[in-house]
């Protein structure tokens, strides 16, 4: 789907049955240190339809425990090796983070504020951070309290992403998203008035039912509250979610493709216009306001995760955390039981790296796609960009091999052939 969340599993399976901290030592021996850490927080207080992201309403109020093992889980990475610092990035997601009570926010927040390396914050004049760490929440709109806002900045967190999807009532019933849109202009002011200078809104496009005039007002709408980002979404129906059982029941009908290509386009020059940078498929940033942990995934980097479901990446190997809340709670390590464990090899890799890297608006170096093109599956790889190239979906600016604009509506299409 344009636009669509990255995801998938790539490579294969190399054991299981194992924790973190085993793997580590397993298949990446020695000092492993990574830049940024990913914090899964699996609660909300209700399902939206359209997420695969491992998050429940827990009927079973074990929020308590979830903090005190996630700390502890912390601790256990801190002695591992792998977070000594310094940390660049921390992005707290779910799930609901801002979901948790009070008091257990903050307990996470400076309970990992405590335990982790984190690498100190310059700001400029106007309060921003200019340099060192981004730290990211993401939030609900209808969480968002003036007591949340003081928990979030009081912690350390300088960045928050806001969970919008769309300002009109109807599409969000159609995604089963439970908020009312004038929430988010308050979430903003509070956030604002609490101190966060960085703000992300999230938007999707390609809903059932809508239309380009619709989308075009959820771009101004968003705009008018000054964001720094905007991640804008093409509608994806992932496997075994609500939503897609209800498009094979026939409940609605997709979105014509013909009119999400309209919809991105438009976002494109709306954005554009606006003063914000496109530095990937799907976000837009103000200059210098991209965000650094998902290019850290985007850079193919190293980063740890803390909590069930969240997937981890160190040094070519990675590995998700187990994604059962009940089991992720029993477990008598002090890192998480993970699964999916696997070593990428270099023919993998070389292929995960154009995957990657020409989701960027940059592009890749050429040096880089050439090296990519060496192994096994070099020749189908070189001649799949070739095709692209010839027609008019890639181009070379200054040594970088990247998508067109044009190409950018069949990026999905390209990349699934250089994998």
């Amino acid at each position: 789907m344009l636009g669509g969340q990255m995801g998938g599993q790539l490579g294969g399976p190399l054991e299981r049955g194992q924790t973190a901290a085993e793997a580590l030592r397993r298949v990446a021996p020695g000092s492993a240190r990574v830049r940024g850490v990913y914090v899964h927080v699996p609660f909300c207080f209700h399902k939206c339809h359209y997420c695969d992201f491992y998050s429940f309403v827990d009927r079973e109020d074990r929020q308590p425990a979830y903090v005190h093992r996630l700390l502890r889980e912390a601790d256990a990475g801190r002695a591992a090796g792998v977070l000594d610092g310094p940390i660049e990035t921390v992005f707290v997601g779910g799930g609901t983070p801002t979901f948790l009570r009070p008091e257990l926010l903050r307990a996470l927040l400076t309970g990992l504020a405590e335990r982790l390396p984190l690498q100190p914050v310059t700001r400029g004049p106007d309060g921003r951070p200019v340099a060192g760490l981004e730290w990211t929440v993401e939030a609900n709109p209808e969480t968002v309290t003036d007591e949340v806002a003081e928990i979030l900045v009081s912690s350390g967190v300088n960045r928050v992403s806001v969970g919008v999807q769309s300002f009109h009532p109807a599409h969000l019933k159609t995604l089963e998203r439970w908020h009312d849109p004038a929430s988010v202009g308050r979430a903003v002011e509070r956030l604002r008035r609490a101190g966060i200078r960085r703000l992300n809104l999230d938007l999707i496009f390609g809903i059932p039912g809508s239309t380009l005039a619709e989308w075009s007002s959820d771009l101004d709408r968003a705009l008018e509250l000054g964001p720094d980002h905007l991640s804008c979404y093409g509608l994806t129906y992932e496997p075994n979610t609500a939503m897609t059982k209800r498009l094979e029941l026939k409940q609605f009908e997709a979105c014509d493709e013909d009119l999400e290509a309209a919809m991105y386009e438009c976002t494109l020059d709306r954005l554009e216009a606006a003063g914000f940078e496109q530095y990937e498929i799907s976000n837009f940033a103000k200059p210098g306001e991209a965000c650094r942990h998902n290019l850290l995934y985007w850079h193919n980097a190293d980063w740890w995760s803390l909590g069930p479901s969240g997937s981890a990446h160190v040094q070519g190997v990675r590995w998700k955390n187990v994604p059962r809340l009940s089991a992720w709670l029993a477990s008598e390590s002090a890192t998480s039981p993970i699964q999916d464990l696997e070593k990428v090899d270099e023919e993998t890799r070389a292929g995960e790296i154009l995957m990657l890297g020409l989701r960027l608006r940059e592009g890749l170096p050429q040096s880089t796609v050439d090296r990519c093109c060496q192994g096994p599956r070099g020749a189908e790889r070189q001649a799949a960009l070739a095709a692209a190239l010839e027609r008019g979906l890639m181009e070379r600016v200054a040594d970088r091999l990247r998508f067109t604009r044009a190409g950018l509506l069949l990026a999905d299409e390209v990349l699934a052939e250089v994998v």
